[in-house]
């Protein structure tokens, strides 16, 4: 019997698809490309038209085989790899391969993995998108030009296993600057004065902060400033000049984008870029959930769009008024706006399904697959829900020629925040401030002036979060190259994490310097961007792909040679260290591998002894007193230990200190909340709650 044969990427999209497809219908997986330009070559002829090379990938043979067989025996075969310019390449290169008509309908695309979905996509397939396809190509032969040429010349003048990149180079030099940013940074000192007021009956308190004079404000800058205005006010009188009350209402975010999920993943859960789109890439795919099977959890993972369905817009909002009542659905459904030169092919991330609650699918799913399942649930849910409205007071406060300021406001109704809020970079979280009952008019009694001394700061290192939204507000990129190009530069050892920052090497600024001088277009972000705009151009039709190389390549080549003469060889020494080797004597060197940093020996390869770097903290063990050092998960987690491992068997998620709790005695651990913007000590006690606010 005849057979339809569905091809896609992955084997556990394939097991998800076969349960919805029944009999009459094979599912085989490519698991990923199976056609690409050659790694031994350049692969493109630059006099022919830039026409590429593609050669099946090493590996693949067996693969693409056993699909040409299953082809033979199939009497309709459909292409359903993942609808963006990637499948659809792979889609195209599949055709080939096994001598599809391109111009047949063979290629059918769904949003999610859910029957319906996958069922409606089978009666509706369409011919390979051209244009698509093509603006795949150009990134990719761009990226190979670019590539291919410079990270040889970047073995030879400075050391091998170097690479450059569209994307990755300019990542980079976001980085570097950024810490150059750093470095240069003088801080400006800055003083603010609180008065402290008091009402007749003295029941309330006024904080209210100088503005200035009334018709202007004061900036303050020095102690002489402050201590002069506290003099001029000494003996006068205040009253309130003025009672503004009114309302304000916050509204909810929009539903996730690839960009908006990496960010928020990283700030709520701690998860990197890439273990954010490999738990999203899950999810999506096909989760085994009790009593129903394989099934996609949520729509697809790689778009930039916050545009819903209508369908899981209604189903959302019939929800919302069950749960928590009708006062929490909008009168009018809520639409986001997409950001400027967005693609809108797909929706943003939701669930595919608003009955499949988080704590409802929990015991189908991994700890850190439920806990971005949910905040993809919870986000979705709240942006189809009312807004949070707030009452609030501003208070003028006249003493002499002099005006105070005091804000209030009270959440009066909850709205979406019962469900989710969003977090963002040095954020401090939104607190009621109440203000008492004041009249224009009344007179205040000043309890105290609180002056306080500042200093401006450095901008903040980026993080992985602040990183990716730096290139999607600059137009650099898509949603499917943030997390690889972050992991390429980690893994060439340009850049570093540290706490969640992201801290350039030596190395990589010797290279960003080196790329800066010679190949100003490549880092530069508006040339960066536009190239970015013009591969949208092809894949919406209005731009022929062999013309932006045709428009790139002259002026590149000119650089590459130059560049070629006028870079002379860099050495990069290797810092060393005062760790001696036990095998021939020498003073071990720093070394950056594929996992980070280790200790080498300076002799090899006559001596090639290795070791981990120990980086150890002032604390001692809570069990046998020896040094506490910083040790690493295989999923490079850190966490702490005794050095005396394994004859101590002491560890800690959280950093311990020698600090003692003074309820029970057990020791202290340093807790970081990144929403409040604070770190705590509490006691490592579990059954112990004693904790307290670590002043900076």
């Amino acid at each position: 019997m005849a057979q339809k044969l569905v091809i896609v990427e992955s084997p556990a999209k394939a097991n998800t698809i076969k349960k919805f497809l029944g009999k009459g219908y094979k599912v085989e997986a490519t698991m990923g490309h199976v056609r690409d330009l050659p790694k031994s070559q350049f692969g493109i002829d630059i006099e022919n038209n830039f026409e590429p090379k593609y050669i099946t990938i090493r590996g693949k043979g067996k693969t693409l085989n056993k699909l040409r067989k299953e082809a033979k025996s199939a009497d309709t075969i459909y292409l359903a790899t993942d609808p963006d310019r990637e499948g659809e390449a792979i889609s195209w290169h599949l055709a080939h391969a096994l001598k599809i008509d391109e111009d047949s309908q063979c290629r059918i695309e769904f949003n999610e993995i859910t029957k319906s979905a996958v069922q409606s996509a089978i009666k509706e397939p369409r011919t390979i998108d051209m244009d698509l396809v093509n603006a795949q190509q150009a990134r990719r032969i761009l990226d190979r030009i670019v590539g291919y040429n410079i990270s040889p010349l970047l073995w030879r003048k400075v050391k091998k296993g170097l690479s450059a990149g569209r994307v990755q180079s300019v990542a980079t030099r976001i980085i570097c600057e950024r810490e150059r940013e750093i470095e240069n940074f003088e801080p400006k000192e800055y003083w603010s004065l609180m008065g402290m007021f008091e009402a007749e009956d003295k029941k309330s308190l006024i904080e209210a902060s100088f503005y200035g004079r009334p018709e202007e404000k004061i900036e303050l800058n020095t102690e002489e400033q402050v201590n002069g205005i506290i003099e001029e006010l000494e003996g006068a009188q205040y009253k309130v000049d003025s009672v503004k009350k009114g309302s304000r209402r916050r509204n909810p975010s929009p539903p996730f984008t690839t960009s908006s999920l990496q960010q928020e993943a990283s700030r709520k859960l701690g998860f990197s870029t890439k273990k954010t789109m490999v738990l999203a890439q899950q999810l999506y795919e096909g989760i085994d959930v009790k009593g129903e099977g394989a099934v996609g959890l949520i729509t697809y993972i790689r778009t930039d769009s916050t545009r819903i369905s209508k369908d899981a817009q209604n189903q959302a909002r019939e929800y919302i008024e069950k749960k928590y009542g009708k006062e929490y659905v909008p009168k009018v459904a809520k639409q986001y706006k997409s950001k400027k030169n967005s693609q809108d092919a797909h929706e943003a991330i939701r669930p595919t399904s608003i009955i499949r609650e988080p704590n409802k699918v929990k015991g189908s799913l991994k700890r850190d697959q439920y806990r971005l399942y949910k905040l993809i649930y919870d986000r979705f849910i709240a942006s189809q829900m009312t807004p949070a409205l707030y009452e609030t007071m501003s208070v003028h406060i006249l003493g002499g020629k002099y005006l105070f300021k005091a804000n209030g406001s009270r959440m009066v109704f909850p709205g979406f925040t019962i469900v989710y809020q969003e977090s963002r970079d040095d954020e401090k979280e939104e607190k009621d401030i109440m203000l008492p009952m004041l009249t224009q008019g009344q007179e205040l009694k000043l309890k105290e002036f609180v002056p306080e001394q500042h200093f401006t700061k450095a901008p903040p290192r980026y993080t992985e979060a602040s990183l990716v939204k730096a290139l999607e507000d600059m137009g650099i990129g898509r949603p499917s190259t943030y997390s690889p190009t972050i992991s390429t530069i980690i893994t060439r050892g340009y850049v570093e994490r540290n706490s969640r920052q992201l801290v350039p090497t030596e190395l990589g600024f010797v290279v960003n310097d080196l790329m800066t001088e010679h190949f100003s277009d490549i880092v530069d972000y508006q040339f960066t961007a536009d190239m970015e705009a013009q591969l949208d151009q092809v894949e919406e039709g209005k731009k022929e792909w062999r013309d932006i190389l045709k428009e790139f390549y002259p002026s590149f080549k000119v650089d590459l040679e130059r560049a070629d003469k006028e870079i002379e060889k860099i050495e990069i020494e290797d810092e060393e260290t005062d760790v001696i080797c036990e095998k021939c004597g020498a003073n071990m060197v720093i070394k950056n591998g594929r996992y980070g940093k280790f200790l080498a020996c300076p002799n090899f390869p006559e001596c090639r002894n290795t070791k981990p770097i120990i980086e150890t903290i002032d604390v001692d063990c809570p069990k046998c007193g020896a040094s506490v050092v910083v040790r690493r998960s295989k999923r490079g987690r850190k966490f702490y230990g005794c050095e005396q491992y394994p004859n101590c068997n002491f560890i800690s998620w959280d950093m311990p200190t020698n600090e003692k709790c003074p309820e029970c005695g057990e020791f202290m651990v340093v807790k970081n909340n990144k929403r409040k913007n604070e770190k705590t000590l509490r006691c490592s006690n579990k059954e112990c709650k004693y904790q307290k606010v670590i002043e900076e």
